[in-house]
């Protein structure tokens, strides 16, 4: 069943969806009616809903999570999605006897998800009404249309080889908080114990969908929100004055994949930060500062100001604060004479920040490697 437009539910549909609303992040499923036939503390013989194991199959695969929020007994509930063989699709289940908004606004919140990301499915009328009332942005849909689920346009990203990981990396980052939680110390003393690498690399074409996918999924550490399509990117690729640079970042517990993208455009004595996004999956690392930092001191080993783009919205403020602690400002400055005027790629509120930049010493949380930007040389080097 087609997504339908209905005032109750605030249900998009497919045209809308694609319009005004990012893609789906997470989906959070109702269990009785819903995931399965039956309702558990009636003592039904549950099985799943026809096409359900299609819907949680491909969206998996995708890199679209997905989670729980029900009614029902956690122990008894999590026990039948075991003997279902579908338990390990679902992180951060919420099962209970609390509201269904609560549940869905903690799992947004708790991966760290704009609430326009997420997207709740319930056979009930009055518990979609109850979620779209309380949390408007969040899509909510009819168990019916399970099933088709996966050929909404807002359910159909970019799948990458980090999007097929993407639950398994969730997982590896909750082990991570869990470690941390249980260390007694000093949070710098415990990075140093995960072993953090984090490599910076020229992207080539095999890169470019997972590049895509980080201009487009990333909200809290993206400087601009521009959309950078394959096509852009490509041309890139090829442009001697552009560098599309790409990084990943792994530790003891596994890989976290590629989580930042910086484009960089070169003009003798001035360089050109066009966008800095990474993942917030690595926010409380640091990974997006110390990337800022690593490009500033490359920057000021080649002798070059640096400019920065930088567009407000409302889930960026933690991307502003990093470019003004690292002495970004508005002031201008004798290299921007030249008549440097806004890109056509950039939306018309940008700001164009600058840096006088300094050399920057390398962290002691993590070893990071990268090309040689200020001397031509590829081959990825210590920071130091």
């Amino acid at each position: 069943m087609a997504a339908t437009e209905t005032a109750e539910t605030g249900t998009p549909t497919d045209a809308a969806e694609t319009a005004v609303r990012p893609a789906v992040k997470c989906l959070v499923w109702d269990l009785d009616n819903t995931l399965w036939q039956g309702t558990l503390l009636e003592h039904d013989e549950l099985v799943l809903r026809p096409g359900v194991l299609e819907t949680l199959k491909a969206l998996d695969e995708r890199g679209i999570l997905q989670s729980v929020a029900s009614r029902n007994e956690y122990d008894d509930a999590w026990a039948k999605l075991e003997s279902l063989g579908v338990a390990d699709y679902f992180v951060l289940p919420h099962i209970g006897w609390g509201r269904k908004s609560d549940a869905v606004r903690a799992v947004a919140e708790q991966l760290n998800f704009a609430q326009n990301t997420i997207a709740f499915i319930d056979d009930q009328h009055t518990e979609r009404a109850e979620v779209a009332y309380h949390l408007p942005d969040v899509r909510c849909y009819d168990a019916p249309e399970a099933a088709g689920l996966p050929d909404l346009p807002g359910f159909t990203p970019t799948v990458t080889s980090d999007a097929r990981r993407r639950r398994a990396m969730y997982q590896e980052k909750f082990r991570r908080e869990a470690a941390q939680s249980e260390f007694n110390g000093p949070d710098e003393d415990f990075l140093r114990t995960l072993d953090m690498r984090m490599r910076i690399a020229r992207a080539d074409k095999d890169d470019l969908a997972r590049v895509e996918e980080l201009t487009l999924r990333t909200s809290q550490m993206n400087a601009t929100g521009v959309h950078y399509s394959d096509a852009d990117l490509r041309a890139l690729l090829t442009d001697p004055d552009h560098e599309v640079l790409i990084t990943t970042v792994e530790d003891r517990f596994g890989s976290h994949g590629a989580v930042g993208v910086a484009l960089l455009e070169r003009h003798p004595g001035r360089w050109r930060l066009k966008l800095l996004a990474t993942s917030c999956r690595v926010v409380t690392f640091g990974i997006g500062t110390q990337l800022l930092r690593w490009t500033a001191d490359q920057a000021a080993r080649a002798g070059a100001h640096l400019e920065a783009d930088f567009r407000r919205t409302d889930r960026n403020r933690i991307m502003e604060v990093a470019y003004r602690f690292a002495g970004f400002d508005s002031k201008p400055c004798a290299c921007q004479e030249d008549g440097r005027e806004t890109a056509a790629d950039a939306p018309a509120d940008v700001q164009c920040l600058h840096l006088v930049p300094q050399r920057q010493t390398a962290p002691t949380t993590l070893t990071v490697t990268g090309p040689v930007l200020w001397s031509g040389d590829g081959t990825g080097k210590p920071w130091a």
